[in-house]
């Protein structure tokens, strides 16, 4: 791997606890702006516990040095010399992001930025690599890693990409919750207050949903009335948005 520029100081930091802010600035960046929470809400069953920032690097002098700028920043560091390693891990249901090495001993960076795609998207990555290869880069950003940072960086600049993207872990998770939420409601209707629902988000009145459906104006009210209570929708508008939400449509 490259030479470390901050391999000469980690043993000093344990002394004074001062963050190193040396080397060159990052190579790359997606996100120079923070990343809100969705209507100003930070739901309860996200915000408690301490952000989890997960280090993946074959070098224990970095992962030394990088466990200490973690937990200075006031996060909880968990560090892994392999992707194996990480692998192992479990799912966190809290907001987290992982800061990871390009070449690795058996799975690479890349490699597993691949497997975690699809099921970890709480989970944003930052690259930290002393392979200063813009091909590499341009590959790790096209597949969606959050920064790309070459070794050596800046530790307040690596802080600022890691406060962003638990902020972006943050507010995927308090989506997937609402998600999760609003499909245990949806999973109490009955097979005909889905299809009134349906029908209902997509503009129709009563008296034409009825004539869809072939019942009463008053039992499609019934029915209708049911939906509302059962989705805890406060208005036809909140029920427009739940179906977005749930991708609900009128069967074809």
């Amino acid at each position: 791997m490259t030479q470390w520029l901050y391999r000469e100081t980690v043993s000093s930091q344990y002394q004074g606890m001062e963050l190193p802010n040396r080397g060159m600035p990052r190579m790359m960046t997606k996100m120079d702006a923070g990343v809100g929470v969705h209507g100003g809400v930070r739901s309860s069953a996200v915000s408690q516990g301490t952000p989890i920032v997960f280090v993946v690097d074959d070098d224990f002098s970095v992962l030394e040095w990088l466990e200490l700028l973690i937990c200075n920043a006031g996060w909880q560091p968990e560090t892994f010399g392999s992707a194996q390693e990480f692998l192992c891990h479990g799912q966190v249901l809290v907001p987290s992001c992982l800061v990871l090495d390009i070449a690795l001993p058996g799975v690479n960076g890349l490699d597993l930025q691949k497997r975690l795609a699809v099921d970890r998207k709480d989970m944003p990555i930052i690259f930290v690599t002393g392979q200063c290869d813009v091909g590499i880069a341009v590959q790790a950003m096209k597949a969606g890693a959050f920064d790309f940072f070459a070794k050596p960086f800046y530790g307040d600049a690596l802080l600022s990409a890691v406060q962003q993207a638990i902020e972006r872990s943050r507010t995927v998770l308090e989506h997937e919750v609402k998600l999760r939420g609003l499909r245990a409601c949806y999973a109490l209707l009955s097979s005909r207050e889905r299809e009134v629902m349906a029908l209902v988000v997509s503009g129709l009145l009563n008296k034409q949903v009825g004539f869809e459906l072939g019942i009463s104006e008053i039992t499609v009210k019934a029915h209708r009335g049911q939906v509302m209570r059962k989705m805890k929708a406060g208005s036809l508008a909140d029920l427009v948005k739940m179906a977005v939400e749930l991708h609900v449509s009128p069967a074809v």
